[in-house]
């Protein structure tokens, strides 16, 4: 039956069986498929229902239709057409794994930063009332996985709800989690709903409603009554919600294709901002997905459909090293705490939080709270250690200059896939942190290039008290260590030559490639010394006094060129007066697709063969 969706009107057409049927398929093609590539399973698994209600009541893309976040939208797209290309899910020239404007009319914006959805949808929805458009194009943002969490969509909502003219569909798609169960004041509220009369007589129709479906709906009573671990503070109920003054429908059973749909109508009529408010489970319909307690197999990578287990061999990952060090750190120093940004387990820190519940903080999908709480937690005399995806850290700019530089404060970040992420494309791509953090005066940041120099680079960033330290490495396995000949300064010279030609600084886990390359270039006849500045802001001295000893210096990041390691040595080369000429490589200033790490690489010139052949050009273009 999938084969015959061409479209979202095909749907249209379908009788409730053949929907159940089709709901079925889609979950065995997902099942199939992802465990081929990898992917973000377990969200998508729970959005089938509602994403079949969508197109069957909105007509995109006519109707704009925004997810929120874009990870949730697979079954988005095999509904519109794209099901024949996830054969090459998140693969080098295949789909991508978040809504992409490239691919189709029917993706509005590329959206994988969390909590965005509803501001895009305001803007829409003021730019048609001004446009004469707002009775013939209707728009609706799917929030989902804990996005109602970011402080941004509740600005957002602050904004919808007071244009009564200009209606906007929100779906909350509540499967309670982002990663994990999401967290925050808003259970509180809802625990205590709980306790009124009025609260328990209308779960009590519920129930009775929802037993009525024998394998979905007692599940989804629980759900509402309460899983005790961390209850439903995704969203607050109709009270929250119509006290903003929006209209409330729901809760709907978000796995009963007629219940959803007959709520979207009567949103879709209502003809001003209405929020519906959907109950989905997270991984509903594979089995090893409902019995993953830890994320409902949120993201994957390939794995036994059947089972669910990972194919891959398991190897130590960057991630890995960091959370061993981090956890050792802890025992050693009472005051070191750790916060996160709903990715507990992305970022490392469930050993931290198995080990030190009461030290480790989740604080949702919050960067801008999480940097703020940590720079609290600074003055209050604690060493807060905040672990989030480096793309992420971008969201929380004003809060590193100006609630922890200026404070002067003793806060440690670590980011993880910093550089070049791959398969996750252009939003995920950690390269802008190295352009942005040399802004921030006071900083320090240390680049690692293998696990003994993280885990160092690690110890010495929470000694520091008085200013913001950060800790940067990729995604993927660790690389085999790599030694050091001598230090110079607090500079690692991983290779040395008689010859003085060329000096090529390596940004952390670019070392590996530029010892290839000093291999290739020695090959040549060309003289390369080899140096490591591991802590690469601010610039170290004995970097410039090396520098100033060889005829050429060329710096490799794999952070963008634009305001990054290699514009820096060049600024301090010229404030110490040391005219050697200075070529960097690192990331052009434009959006990278998804790939392969290394396909990535390949992709801008950063292998061992590019910089070997830049190194060359340079030194030609001197004669």
């Amino acid at each position: 039956m999938l084969q015959a969706i061409t479209g979202p009107a095909d749907l249209k057409r379908l009788t409730a069986e053949e929907l159940t049927s089709l709901a079925a398929e889609i979950r065995d093609f997902l099942v199939a498929s992802v465990s081929r590539t990898g992917g973000h399973l377990g969200p998508n698994l729970g959005a089938v229902e509602l994403t079949l209600a969508l197109h069957r009541v909105f007509d995109s893309p006519t109707d704009r239709i925004l997810w929120d976040t874009g990870h949730q939208a697979y079954v988005h797209k095999l509904l519109t057409g794209r099901a024949g290309g996830f054969v090459g899910l998140r693969q080098q020239g295949g789909l991508s794994g978040y809504p992409s404007r490239a691919e189709s009319e029917h993706d509005v914006i590329e959206n994988s930063h969390a909590s965005t959805a509803l501001s895009y949808a305001d803007g829409l929805a003021k730019a048609y009332a001004l446009r004469g458009e707002t009775r013939s194009r209707a728009i609706v943002a799917v929030v989902g996985d804990g996005a109602l969490t970011g402080g941004m969509a509740w600005e957002a909502i602050n904004n919808i709800a007071a244009a009564k003219d200009r209606p906007v569909v929100i779906v909350v798609n509540d499967n309670g989690r982002s990663y994990a169960p999401t967290i925050g004041g808003l259970a509180q509220h809802l625990s205590a709903l709980r306790l009124t009369p009025g609260y328990e007589r209308v779960l009590e129709v519920i129930k009775t409603a929802l037993g009525r479906t024998p394998l979905v709906g007692p599940p989804l009573y629980e759900a509402l009554h309460g899983i005790k671990r961390g209850l439903k503070d995704v969203l607050a109920p109709q009270g929250m919600f119509e006290d903003l003054g929006l209209k409330y429908v729901g809760p709907i059973d978000g796995h009963d294709i007629e219940a959803v749909e007959a709520a979207l109508r009567k949103a879709k009529g209502f003809g001003q901002p209405v929020i519906v408010h959907c109950v989905t489970r997270k991984g509903f319909g594979y089995a090893p997905a409902e019995a993953d307690d830890a994320d409902c197999m949120h993201g994957v990578s390939v794995i036994d459909p059947v089972t669910g287990t990972p194919l891959a061999v398991s190897t130590p990952s960057w991630t890995d090293a960091m959370s061993t060090e981090l956890v050792a750190l802890a025992a050693e120093r009472q005051d070191i705490v750790a916060i996160t940004a709903a990715m507990l387990q992305p970022v490392g820190l469930q050993s931290f939080a198995d080990a030190y519940p009461d030290r480790v903080f989740d604080v949702g999908i919050a960067e801008q709270h999480a940097v703020t709480s940590a720079a609290g937690l600074a003055m209050g005399g604690l060493h807060p250690v905040v672990c989030v995806y480096a793309t992420f850290l971008n969201r929380a700019f004003d809060q590193v200059l100006m609630d922890v530089a200026l404070h002067k404060l003793g806060v440690t970040f670590v980011l993880d896939r910093a550089g070049v992420t791959g398969e996750d494309g252009a939003s995920h791509n950690g390269m802008w942190d190295l352009s942005w953090l040399p802004l921030v005066p006071g900083i320090r940041v240390a680049a690692p290039r293998d696990a003994v120099t993280l885990q160092a680079s690690l110890r010495e960033a929470v000694a520091v008290s008085d200013g913001p330290t950060v800790v940067r490495f990729p995604k993927g396995p660790v690389p085999d260590p790599i030694p050091a000949l001598d230090r110079v300064g607090g500079v690692d010279v991983l290779r040395r030559s008689e010859s003085t030609e060329v000096l090529l600084v390596a940004v952390g886990a670019m070392a590996s490639a530029c010892l290839d390359a000093a291999e290739r270039l020695a090959a040549s006849g060309v003289g390369v010394t080899v140096v490591d500045p591991r802590w690469v802001i601010p610039v170290d001295p004995a970097l410039v006094a090396l520098a100033a000893a060889h005829d050429l210096v060329v710096t490799v990041e794999d952070g963008g060129r634009t305001g990054g390691i290699g514009a820096l040595v060049a600024q301090a080369l010229r404030d110490a007066s040391v005219d050697v000429p200075l070529r960097d490589l690192g990331i052009p200033a434009r959006f990278l697709h998804h790939g392969k790490r290394h396909q990535v690489l390949t992709e801008v010139g950063l292998t061992a063969q590019d910089i070997a052949r830049e190194v060359q050009a340079a030194l030609t273009a001197r004669v």
